[in-house]
């Protein structure tokens, strides 16, 4: 009798690991959803009502610095002015519990044209026990309007790189942390050829009073010429359990030319075909500009 139990729950585990390696892979267009639907609720219930709306329980805005989304919007009357956001770069990962958006926002405290607000927002996104996706970090930078429109990047995972979901989809988040501070520390031997080995060549990366820079090219020689060097300290991560999409976050010291900073940063990173960590984004907020 103990056998045929036995043999049951291996039949009944194998199965659920099948199903999971078989099933389609999450469609980038959830997230995508996802934020138009915040977008939507931002417009009806303003601002305030719109973020409680989508917060997961941990998620964090910077203002200027890393404060839970609840918690902040709970303890304001109201946030004054209109938000518009408009998604242009989206990834999801293969299993559909972690995603971001990225794109142009703009912010308006009036009817005056003086007084609009443009930028680029990053959110990243976590699924939770429904499987809803929820708003686990928001923060943006803040540039002249764009000349123009940017191209839309959305892409659906790879599904070579599925796998079945563990019991704690953030288990890894260790070599996530590993890879961070090795990064961060590598930035202080050399920063080019930090970002050489670390940058996904699609990569892109925001930086306060700038449009957003994509390539891994044209992000170095952004770097180079405007003389930038960055020290930076690890907060914390998370992993999605199928293992191609990661996120970190933390502080930094950036000098540019002569001029000091501080800031927060984001990154997203993605697993490429050798099974290498790359940085996919990256954003840096400005704390003394808050």
């Amino acid at each position: 009798m103990k056998r045929i139990i036995l043999a049951v729950t291996i039949l009944i585990s194998l199965t659920k690991i099948a199903s999971a390696q078989t099933a389609a892979p999450a469609d980038v267009n959830t997230v995508v959803d996802a934020e138009k639907n915040f977008n939507k609720l931002v417009e009806r219930k303003g601002i305030k009502g719109g973020f409680l709306a989508v917060a997961d329980p941990e998620g964090i805005v910077f203002k200027p610095n890393a404060v839970n989304i609840t918690q902040f919007y709970s303890n304001i009357d109201s946030q004054p002015g209109t938000l518009a956001m408009k998604p242009n770069f989206a990834r999801i990962a293969t299993n559909g519990d972690l995603a971001f958006t990225a794109g142009s926002y703009l912010y308006q405290n009036g009817n005056d044209d003086t007084d609009k607000v443009f930028g680029d927002y990053v959110s990243i996104w976590r699924a939770d026990a429904e499987n809803q996706l929820k708003l686990l970090i928001n923060l943006g930078i803040q540039h002249p309007e764009a000349d123009q429109e940017a191209l839309t990047d959305f892409k659906n995972p790879d599904s070579t790189k599925r796998v079945a979901p563990s019991k704690d989809p953030f288990s890894g988040k260790r070599v996530i942390l590993t890879t961070d501070n090795l990064f961060n520390h590598s930035l202080t031997i050399s920063t080019l050829a930090c970002y050489k080995e670390f940058l996904s060549p699609e990569g892109r990366y925001y930086f306060p009073g700038f449009e957003p820079i994509v390539g891994q090219d044209k992000i170095m020689q952004f770097i180079d010429n405007e003389g930038i060097s960055i020290t930076a300290e690890t907060t914390n991560a998370g992993r999605s359990s199928s293992n191609d999409l990661a996120y970190t976050y933390g502080k930094a010291r950036i000098k540019k030319g002569d001029i000091v900073s501080n800031y927060n940063y984001v990154r997203i990173w993605e697993l490429d075909a050798n099974h290498k960590w790359d940085i996919l984004l990256e954003v840096f907020s400005a704390v003394e500009n808050e």
